[in-house]
């Protein structure tokens, strides 16, 4: 927006050339949506990534997200903790319940700091950004707060024809590369392993 100021706006700048960089290493390209989603939008989509939802989605794109992804289509889907925005303020759950994940209350764990778990999204443990997040249930778990393993806040689930991502804490996806004395994340090659598994059908 014009009125966005200067330091948000070269956030946006950043986070937009970091996702042009997990595009090209999967061979992909970056197109934002500035519109209601429509069947024709996600015709020739092959992955979706939505980063924060503050406001909810109508009916139509609830649908429309659905058949796409049980069509064989790809969603990246991301909530964070209530200072960004709520479950009363978007109706993220009615997307992905249907297909068995949903997102739940703020996590209990707020120290800085997460992982991966090697498997079948990352070959191995990746050093992710993390402060609080919000838990996510159903799905495989593969992304934890360093405290403890026992509330992920990243799950993976092939449905039907289609696979989701669905994490609960957005600064890996915001490329964040340190916060709080904790350097160093893999963000980057977390994005790119992370896409990779949703396109590779």
């Amino acid at each position: 927006p014009a009125d966005m100021d200067e330091k948000r706006v070269e956030r946006v700048k950043y986070m937009t050339g970091e996702m042009l960089k997990t595009a090209a290493a999967v061979g992909g390209s970056l197109a934002y949506l500035k519109k209601e989603i429509t069947p024709p939008d996600l015709k020739g989509c092959n992955l979706l990534f939505s980063h924060i939802p503050s406001a909810k989605y109508t009916p139509g794109e609830v649908g429309a997200i659905s058949k796409y992804v049980g069509g064989g289509g790809a969603l990246f889907l991301v909530m964070d903790q209530d200072m960004w925005s709520t479950l009363e303020q978007t109706n993220v759950n009615d997307i992905i319940r249907p297909f068995g994940v949903q997102f739940g209350d703020e996590g209990p764990d707020s120290l800085a700091g997460g992982h991966t778990k090697a498997g079948i999204i990352t070959g191995k443990r990746l050093k992710i950004s993390y402060h609080g997040a919000r838990t996510v249930t159903g799905g495989t778990p593969f992304s934890f707060n360093d405290r403890s393993d026992a509330h992920p806040f990243g799950v993976f689930k092939e449905v039907e024809k289609g696979r989701i991502v669905v994490m609960g804490d957005g600064m890996v996806s915001l490329y964040m590369t340190s916060w709080e004395g904790v350097q160093d994340y893999q963000c980057q090659e977390f994005m790119q392993d992370v896409f990779r598994w949703l396109l590779a059908r």
